[in-house]
């Protein structure tokens, strides 16, 4: 039991909003026909959001949407609707009590614009996957749009775009610093992280007729308020100090961001900003912040706490159809098509690494289901969704292998300022055992009409390594053939900058893996994930990983370049120039290189494919000019030939001869190549 959550009120705790409570809808309303057929004559919320409604546990509407009505509130679900006018956020009537508005489960500008700012054609989360049915930064084109529909209904923001956009942020793709989200959608509040111990706080107090800027002392909670008097300011905003606003006083205290202002003019101040903020991220430890946003002050108060595993067990056992709203159709939304038969086990990410959001958004203390409760799912599963041949495609989370892991000792955890338990060194107050995620396994393969359980999460494999015992469970009887894996690069570099750990790790891992494999008499492969263009990557660092993609006899098909998120470590990275990581002020910063400009990101690119034809010019001209012509030829430890045969760079895929033996060939997405 996580012991942050004594001291706040349990989520199913809180009377219900009505004496007697509705029977849960089959699927939340979407229009005035349904309600009808519930008997409603009024919603009480109404929850807006970017995505198809599904009606299952991995979408985060249908989690808050059901969460609510557990509490007794009538709710309804506008779901990606026509953006161009208010008529359609009229579609169920005026809300009683508020509207919720969530961009969905991405954030809309992820889920829009590939890395190379390319606009996506598709959009996994919508019917047949079509793509242009959210508009670009969809969370606050909602929130105005409700506020057009009914002027005097208060908006609550929430979901990952308004978690990631919750303070001044710089946006990837306009190229500069925005202002908090809350401002520009012009909403009464924003809840961030997972949310839904604020939610239902949140739907009780403004039902009972409070004002939302009354409710300023829920965790999880942003919104406009002036600093209360008995507060003392320590003052993270001055950059000619050392001192960061990490004082420590007695009595109420509040650490004041450089402001948005600031922030848009001077890129150290905005990486001082993200500094402080990702280091007040510990439930247990962090303090409220403000950031003035011209004349008025954005107040963050300090993170949710985290859900019991009981808590845990109520959300995911609330009643779900576990299907996508019968309105679709037999539209096909892939999205839902890759977790219908998967199972969230845990929540949140110790890992820390910069590039991720989910820190930012879940949290870094993992949250965990009972075994109860998942093996309850999979046999809904097996029972209730069309099309199950016995095998659950994932059981996981953020990560495959955290489950149940956590700080030794609950005193050091809540005083923790660590922004990572596995960097640099796994930490030794961490608990590694992977005893109870073993025993989950055993136990979800002995369910009657289980065939085979699959493991698709990310293995974070410098955990593994702790456990051979895991490692051959998993390899024995949990992966198909592929297993993804992500060490990201090779370099120490921008490794660090990642908070990553060294290859040697990998090396330790994949040594078990092929062994494990052998021994269960099975020939498995790993999948390798890595990063171009990370934030202090140099192109010598980009060459020495090609060369060892070459020595190990990969081909990647598909790599991933570094996309900016919002309010992630490695963006401040990238639009600063400076290391957050480390002390910031004005004199004493430390440097990072990024890498922004559109030749640069090719060319990185190319090297994780060094072998495509298509690539070869761009990387001959740039070992040349590195010095480096000597990794230009036909021998084995040569990187590139020195020749373009005719007719080649046009055949994408074509395979090519290899001496020496098979080279294996992978995507960096995870996604298996078609023998």
């Amino acid at each position: 039991m996580n012991t942050l959550a004594v001291a706040e009120k349990p989520l199913m705790s809180w009377s219900h909003h009505r004496a007697h409570s509705p029977k849960s809808a089959p699927f939340l309303p979407m229009s005035r026909a349904e309600m009808t057929t519930l008997g409603w004559d009024a919603c009480d919320i109404v929850l807006v959001t970017g995505d198809a409604y599904v009606d299952h546990p991995s979408f985060g509407m249908a989690i808050i949407g059901r969460l609510l009505e557990a509490q007794g509130f009538r709710v309804g679900i506008i779901a990606q609707p026509d953006w161009q006018s208010a008529e359609p956020f009229k579609a169920l009537g005026k809300p009683k009590v508020f509207f919720g508005v969530t961009g969905g489960n991405m954030d809309s500008m992820v889920n829009r614009y590939t890395a190379d700012r390319r606009l996506r054609h598709d959009d996994a989360y919508t019917p047949g996957g079509e793509g242009g049915r959210r508009p670009d930064r969809c969370t606050l084109v909602y929130a105005q749009r409700c506020r057009e529909a009914f002027k005097d209904v208060s908006i609550v923001l929430g979901g990952i775009e308004a978690s990631l956009r919750r303070i001044a942020h710089f946006d990837y793709w306009s190229e500069k610093v925005r202002r908090s989200i809350l401002a520009d959608a012009k909403a009464d509040l924003l809840l961030y992280g997972n949310a839904e111990r604020a939610v239902v706080e949140v739907a009780h107090r403004l039902a009972a007729g409070e004002a939302p800027r009354n409710l300023d002392s829920i965790r999880g909670v942003a919104l406009f308020r002036r600093v209360p008097e008995n507060y003392a300011e320590l003052h993270a905003d001055d950059l000619d100090s050392a001192d960061e606003g990490a004082a420590r006083q007695r009595g109420d205290t509040v650490i004041r961001l450089p402001s948005c202002e600031q922030v848009e003019e001077d890129r150290e101040a905005y990486a001082r900003a993200s500094r402080v903020l990702h280091r007040e991220s510990n439930p247990g430890n962090a303090r409220p912040l403000v950031q003035r946003h011209g004349d008025r002050d954005l107040w963050l108060n300090p993170p949710p706490i985290p859900l019991s595993t009981a808590e845990m067990d109520a959300v995911y056992d609330l009643p779900y159809a576990r299907a996508p709203h019968p309105s679709y159709g037999d539209a096909k939304i892939p999205a839902w098509e890759m977790i219908k038969f998967s199972v969230t086990i845990m929540r949140g990410c110790f890992g820390g690494c910069t590039f991720c959001s989910i820190t930012e958004h879940e949290g870094r203390i993992i949250q965990n289901r009972s075994e109860g409760s998942v093996l309850r799912e999979i046999e809904r599963i097996r029972d209730r969704t069309p099309g199950f041949t016995g095998v659950i495609s994932d059981i996981g989370g953020p990560t495959a292998n955290m489950y149940r892991m956590a700080c030794k000792d609950p005193k050091v955890e809540a005083l923790c300022r660590r922004l990572s338990c596995v960097f640099p060194d796994i930490c030794e107050n961490l608990n590694t055992s992977h005893d109870d995620l073993i025993r989950l396994y055993r136990k979800v393969r002995e369910v009657k009409g289980v065939k085979r359980v699959m493991v698709a999460s990310g293995v974070r494999y410098d955990l593994a390594v702790k456990s051979p015992e895991y490692v051959k469970e998993l390899v024995t009887h949990h992966v198909g053939g592929y297993l993804k894996i992500a060490p990201e690069h090779t370099e120490r570099g921008p490794l660090d900058k990642m908070m990553k750990p060294g290859i040697g790790a990998y090396d330790r891992f994949k040594q078990m893996f092929e062994a494990a494999a052998k021994q269960a008499g099975k020939k498995y492969y790993l999948i390798p994930y890595f990063i171009a263009a990370h934030p202090g990557t140099t192109d010598e660092d980009m060459m020495n990983l090609a060369l060892w993609l070459k020595k190990n006899r990969y081909r990647a098909d598909q790599v991933q370049t570094f996309l900016p998120s919002p309010m992630a470590t490695a963006t401040a990275m990238y639009h600063t120039g400076v290391n957050p990581l480390r002390g910031v002020r004005h004199g004493g910063s430390d440097k990072v290189e990024a890498i922004k400009g559109l030749k640069q990101r090719r060319l990185h690119k190319a090297f994780l494919r060094y072998h495509d034809p298509d690539n070869w010019p761009i990387l001959r001209e740039a070992l040349k000019q590195m010095g480096r012509a000597d990794l230009i030829g036909s021998r084995p430890d040569q990187l590139v030939p020195s020749y373009q045969p005719p007719g080649t760079g046009k055949a994408a895929g074509t395979r090519r001869p290899v001496r020496g033996g098979r080279m294996q060939r992978f995507t960096t997405k995870g996604v298996p190549l078609n023998k």
